[in-house]
């Protein structure tokens, strides 16, 4: 599911405020990091590997990027907020109570990755990397307003079984 864009995450970026300051957490070679800087938003992209994060600093030296091995250091961004925080296609849910954190005021939380029944399809197929029947839904609802929110078998761009989230720190509900 690299390279191409996610129509979730492009359907849910006008929902965070023009110019505002977003984290690609896990961001592999930058595919939402390119988006989102080439719509005007202060990105900061952040992988553990070096090389794809060479390669988004060659093509958009705008981009602030950070090689960081999220699962075995320190979060990098303790004190930090975003208008935005995009995560697609990875899990560490350590981090999960931190990247809330890290969400601004009428920050989004943009959020879309495996989940339990994925295996069927191939990797990632360890349950540590699947989320459980919704599990972003009830991480998040405590704290922040869900936006949408969706579950299930996909077909495009490849078969797989994903859980996507839209959600803000707004305290009504916006609608796309």
């Amino acid at each position: 599911m690299s390279g191409i864009t996610s129509p979730w995450v492009q359907r849910f970026l006008p929902l965070i405020k023009a110019g505002g300051a977003v984290l690609d957490l896990g961001c592999g070679h930058g595919r939402h990091s390119l988006l989102l800087a080439e719509r005007g938003y202060r990105v900061e992209a952040v992988d553990r590997d070096a090389e794809a994060v060479a390669e988004i600093r060659a093509k958009a030296p705008a981009i602030v990027t950070r090689i960081a091995d999220l699962e075995g250091g320190p979060w990098p961004y303790r004190g930090r907020k975003f208008d935005g925080i995009v995560v697609t296609n990875y899990l560490f849910r350590p981090l999960l109570p931190m990247l809330l954190d890290a969400l601004d005021m009428d920050g989004v939380l943009i959020y879309e990755t495996f989940m339990v029944g994925n295996e069927r399809f191939g990797k990632p197929s360890n349950p540590a990397f699947l989320l459980r029947p919704d599990e972003l839904l009830d991480l998040v609802r405590p704290r922040l307003t869900v936006v949408a929110f969706e579950q299930g078998e996909v077909a495009v761009p490849r078969p797989a079984v994903m859980q996507r989230l839209c959600a803000t720190r707004r305290r009504e509900p916006v609608l796309p």
